[in-house]
């Protein structure tokens, strides 16, 4: 009888969190509050470019010959770590090529809140990646105890670019970072490109160099918040790769990396996968079911590209991971539209995909949401294996002239008004050709992000609770909706 009444006592408990967690204290009330809608479309002049003021009114019941958006705010879900890209040796290198003039340009247009579109995380590699203008480590190649460590490398073009980029933001911004190889010696290949396996000789001297990067990087003025255990490590790529089963990386993370990090830096977090949506549930199953792993696991990292295999994106697989390990994080760690093509620049679908990632992965559980290279030349890169990839800003290093495609501004439409620290809303849209995502700033004012995929524009309706507002958006637009 005693254990029953525990039980109860600890549904209840459980209850009352979970009502607490959903709920937002403000109890926001949308009556007579003035809507601003900026909006950007394809075809037409607007690029997050206000278009309207709107006012709250009071709403019936819609119809079903109507569209609308349904937002809850009383119920809320994860907080926002934040929105943003990586600084690669590739986009520091281009930046480098700039003028001043366009280097406060590029620096305004990514991290400043009112001048640009205000990012909050910074994701940067450990040694060399494929966009980087050839393959290096910080140490001598053999050198087993790391006495040679030195990131001299990075203090030419990297560091300089990821100190700016803070101070442009408020020194508020999210960094970590990530490894795609180790050392050639220290992989059963001897190769850093083309996959490979770490050898087990080498899991305490692999994980000592993450806590050198680190302090190193954090002695040059770069808060480092946290570190993913290996990019895509899955991949047998033609560039700098490492392959990790599920068990290999679990082993890694409990009995050398987790308390590595932990005696040593103290709570970085640390993120697991950092690959596709396709394999996340099995590597989250894997380690986040062993408790001695999961401990050390802030959360995990996911990627994009499993429509390298000809299927659409898998969404559903982020929200499954959510639903069944809500005490760990989901972020997004890279994204790109592959195989550049200078025809494409200005490419809408490109700036769609983003828009259609953005809202299905935070409504899906999403924390943070990282884009691949933040600058890239005219030609994609520079890349040292040929794996040329597009960027939302582009420099032509010939005219210096910074080139802004879609995507820049579909990111723009969430980063610019999502701030860290927001929430999630609940939200819903009662017709497939608007995607919709809300959030509440600390602040307490709303973000709705209505993208509309269709050929033609939409009227919809916008409401909460009985209050309503009614607005167009244009065909293939994507509008954010302040208030």
């Amino acid at each position: 009888m005693k254990k029953n009444k525990i039980a109860a006592c600890l549904l209840l408990l459980c209850g009352t969190l979970w009502a607490q967690q959903g709920a937002n204290q403000k109890n926001y009330s949308a009556k007579g509050k003035q809507v601003t809608v900026y909006t950007t479309a394809d075809s037409i002049n607007l690029r997050i470019s206000k278009t309207g003021n709107l006012t709250f009114a009071a709403s019936k019941q819609p119809l079903e010959t109507e569209i609308s958006i349904f937002v809850e705010p009383q119920k809320t879900f994860q907080s926002i770590l934040g929105i943003g890209g990586a600084i690669t040796d590739a986009s520091a290198e281009v930046f480098a090529k700039l003028t001043p003039a366009d280097q406060k340009e590029f620096l305004n247009a990514y991290y400043d809140k009112d001048k640009g579109i205000g990012y909050s995380i910074i994701r940067t590699n450990i040694h060399s990646c494929d966009f980087s203008s050839g393959s290096y480590t910080y140490i001598k190649e053999g050198d087993k105890s790391l006495k040679s460590f030195t990131v001299d490398h990075d203090k030419k073009f990297r560091i300089p670019l990821i100190k700016q980029a803070l101070k442009a933001a408020g020194n508020t911004t999210t960094v970590y970072v990530s490894p795609w190889s180790p050392p050639a010696f220290m992989k059963d290949s001897k190769n850093m490109l083309k996959g490979g396996k770490l050898l087990p000789e080498y899991y305490q001297t692999w994980a000592d160099y993450y806590v050198k990067f680190i302090k190193a990087y954090e002695k040059e003025g770069i808060p480092v918040w946290g570190l993913s255990v290996q990019n895509e490590p899955m991949a047998t790529q033609t560039w700098e790769s490492c392959i990790y089963t599920a068990e290999d990386e679990r082993d890694f993370l409990k009995n050398f990396l987790g308390p590595t990090i932990r005696k040593e830096l103290g709570d970085k977090k640390i993120i697991v996968w950092d690959h596709n949506r396709d394999l996340m549930n099995q590597r989250a199953n894997v380690i986040f079911s062993d408790p001695e792993a999961a401990k050390y696991a802030w959360g995990m990292g996911f990627h994009w590209y499993e429509t390298w295999a000809g299927g659409k994106p898998m969404f559903q697989n982020v929200q499954k991971v959510a639903q069944a390990y809500p005490d760990k994080n989901l972020m997004f760690t890279e994204g790109c539209v592959e195989q550049y093509d200078a025809a494409k620049l200005q490419y809408w679908p490109n700036g769609e995909r983003y828009g259609e990632s953005l809202i299905n992965d935070f409504n899906n559980g999403t924390t943070g949401w990282t884009d691949w290279n933040v600058l890239l030349d005219e030609k994609g890169g520079p890349n040292h294996v040929g794996n040329f990839c597009f960027a939302p800003l582009h420099a032509d290093t010939k005219t210096g002239k910074l080139i802004y495609t879609p995507s820049y501004y579909y990111i723009g439409h969430f980063s610019k008004f999502v701030q860290p620290e927001a929430k999630l809303v609940s939200s819903a849209v009662s017709r497939s050709q608007l995607l919709s995502a809300s959030f509440i700033n600390k602040d307490g004012k709303m973000a709705t992000v209505v993208m509309n995929t269709s050929d033609k524009k939409v009227t919809y309706n916008l409401i909460i609770g009985t209050e309503k507002v009614v607005n167009t958006i244009p065909a293939h637009g994507i509008q954010t909706l302040v208030y």
